[in-house]
């Protein structure tokens, strides 16, 4: 028999029918599952696929050479369904607890954000380890743009910090895999180097078999998000004080390169308890400087975006800056300047139609507050706030002149955070996108 004959007879056969040919699937079976349970569950994706398809051309070449040499003919069928069956349901099993996850109300989704809600459920552990590098994983306190998030504990020190995670191997692959890995590390390295009272501390990152993390401050309390409707919105100068601590702690990032170009309220996380105001999620910045290898992939929110975002220009803090007037703006009237039924009349009315004046929705503002929020939503970023410890002295100005002058007040929003519109999710842009943020 040829080689080519036994390849075709192993793969296409009839059913065994000999003692020998019974006992070669019942091998191959065997191997198959002993492979699947033992090392494919140790394994990444693309590795144990690899592994896969390794073993079925061992056993493969095996049959084949039984058939040209007058053996028993030793089916390999069998093994191949088992092995792919096997993978399918390792794959499926891998991912049901992130998705039950993502189906559940989330309170808090930023990284260090923990809500009252998720502390009361059931913990969360991820489904195949109970520890990330050092640290002891507790339980799942939301998920990010890029990943989930988990308390965590560092026993060396005793502390408590937040462990954001991105699985590299199931969502990218080869080239792009090297990319996002290189760019997950990129994130780390520039937030670490943030150090200022009003941004999340980085502690720490590594990458365990497939899964990238980084350790940072554990934050307690909420982001602002659920202060963006009408029915619960903050005092006004509550607002003006929180977002003046924003525009000083983007300041400093701008001071050090960094571009954050994803602020909005769910990126903004205050504590009722000391009044704490922490900007997170730097996870999409890009360092500005010219030696940096460009990633030709940024993040953004749609409905924050500046123009010049939009458009797919260069940007630099000035665009945080327009992005910070929206919220501003938001946290203001409950409602965002621009929204639309579809991205491409949202992407034309942010690029083309001014704002509209925040006395429109609320006649009480003062007209000082007015012009602010204004300059920080001129189309053009020359027009716009150069600086953003200029517009955190305005707000102040404003802030000290409302009345009451109180203190902050933090009231409490039993609601889950609201969508604000359609656009309200982090989006990924590729190079070839018309929002794409790349260099001119």
């Amino acid at each position: 028999m040829s080689v080519s004959q036994a390849l075709l007879q192993v793969m296409t056969g009839p059913p065994a029918s000999t003692a020998g040919s019974l006992l070669g699937a019942l091998i191959g079976l065997v191997l198959a599952a002993v492979h699947l349970f033992f090392v494919v569950s140790r394994l990444a994706p693309r590795p144990a696929g690899l592994a896969s398809l390794l073993l079925a051309a061992v056993l493969l070449v095996a049959s084949s050479a039984l058939l040209v040499s007058g053996g028993p003919w030793w089916p390999t069928w069998p093994a191949a369904l088992a092995l792919l069956f096997g993978h399918l349901g390792l794959r499926i099993g891998r991912r049901a607890p992130q998705s039950t996850v993502a189906a559940a109300p989330k309170p808090a989704e930023r990284p260090g954000a923990a809500s009252a809600a998720a502390a009361a459920g059931p913990p969360t552990v991820p489904a195949d380890r109970a520890s990330l590098g050092r640290y002891r994983v507790d339980r799942q306190i939301g998920r990010g743009s890029m990943g989930a998030v988990y308390l965590g504990h560092d026993p060396k020190i005793g502390r408590q910090v937040a462990i954001k995670t991105m699985a590299l191997s199931q969502e990218f692959d080869g080239a792009a895999l090297t990319e996002a890995r290189e760019r997950f590390f990129r994130e780390a390295e520039t937030a670490g180097r943030l150090q200022h009272r009003d941004i999340v501390t980085i502690f720490d990152a590594g990458e365990e078999q497939d899964l990238a993390y980084i350790a940072m401050e554990f934050l307690k309390g909420h982001d602002l998000q659920r202060y963006t409707t009408a029915a619960q919105l903050l005092p006004v100068p509550t607002v003006l004080r929180i977002v003046a601590r924003v525009a000083d702690a983007l300041a400093y990032a701008h001071s050090q390169g960094v571009v954050h170009r994803d602020i909005k309220p769910a990126n903004v996380m205050i504590d009722p308890a000391d009044g704490s105001v922490k900007v997170t999620d730097f996870g999409i910045a890009r360092i500005t400087d010219s030696s940096r290898t460009r990633t030709g992939m940024v993040l953004g929110t749609p409905s924050f975006m500046s123009p010049e975002q939009m458009a797919g220009r260069r940007v630099d803090g000035r665009s945080d800056l327009y992005s910070l007037g929206v919220m501003l703006f938001q946290l203001l009237t409950g409602r965002l300047p621009h929204t639309a039924e579809s991205m491409a009349k949202l992407m034309y009315e942010i690029a083309n139609e001014p704002a509209p004046d925040i006395r429109r929705m609320r006649a009480d503002l003062p007209e000082s507050l007015a012009n602010v929020v204004a300059l920080a939503l001129k189309k053009r970023p020359e027009v716009r706030y150069a600086d953003g410890r200029q517009l955190a002295a305005d707000l102040r100005t404003i802030a000290a002149a409302c009345a009451p002058a109180a203190g902050q007040s933090f009231p409490q929003a039993d609601a889950a955070p609201p969508n604000s519109d359609g656009f309200a999710a982090t989006v990924k842009l590729t190079r070839g996108d018309p929002g794409h943020n790349s260099p001119l």
